[in-house]
């Protein structure tokens, strides 16, 4: 059996996933650190240890190019050589992807390349870009997010071009940790929200 396809995302109570003038050099545009504040428990025995154990034990990566780019292209290794599919608009020539990276065009094709990958174990999903595309075609199984107590104001929004169908997600877990809450949800599949 497949292991999901699941988003992890640290997000603001206002719905930014970075600060304003998100850039090389900024990943995280001005004030956007604030949302992974909860890392630093990340070798705890607590909730937030937890869940980057989990994200550690994926199986395969499907990042957007943008976040990819951000990311220094993780210098060809997220973590533990997993595979990473890039998910992209097109593919310039003689951009040779590092590492175990691969640039996959087409949002179906990427989702099954990562889920052969990945077997049993999820798929990790990084990105607004790539995290819409996956739930408008259908192949976002579940997304893990990080809330985190702040209004940042303006930034990068996480979810604002998915069109107009409404989307119904069901909450799985809840954990709470300093200054987070980790939120899980199952993506009902559109014959199930209606």
């Amino acid at each position: 059996m497949d292991g999901p396809i699941r988003l992890y995302m640290s997000l603001s109570l206002d719905g930014y996933i970075a600060g304003p003038e998100d850039r090389p050099g900024q990943e995280l545009g001005r004030g956007g650190g604030r949302l992974f504040g909860w890392l630093y428990d990340r070798e705890s025995d607590g909730p937030s240890g937890q869940v980057y154990r989990e994200a550690l034990a994926t199986g395969a990566v499907i990042s957007g190019r943008r976040t990819f780019d951000l990311a220094g292209r993780w210098q060809g290794d997220h973590h533990d050589g997993v595979p990473i599919f890039v998910l992209t608009h097109e593919v310039d020539d003689g951009d040779v992807p590092p590492g175990h990276t691969r640039f996959v065009t087409d949002v179906e094709d990427c989702a099954r390349q990562a889920r052969a990958a990945a077997g049993a174990r999820a798929v990790m999903v990084h990105g607004a870009g790539a995290a819409q595309a996956l739930l408008r075609a259908g192949q976002l199984d579940e997304m893990e997010i990080h809330l985190v107590p702040v209004l940042l104001g303006d930034g990068r929004r996480s979810f604002n071009h998915l069109g107009g169908d409404r989307i119904e997600l069901d909450l799985v877990r809840r954990l709470e940790d300093r200054d987070v809450t980790h939120l899980r949800f199952r993506v009902r599949q559109p014959e199930e929200a209606a």
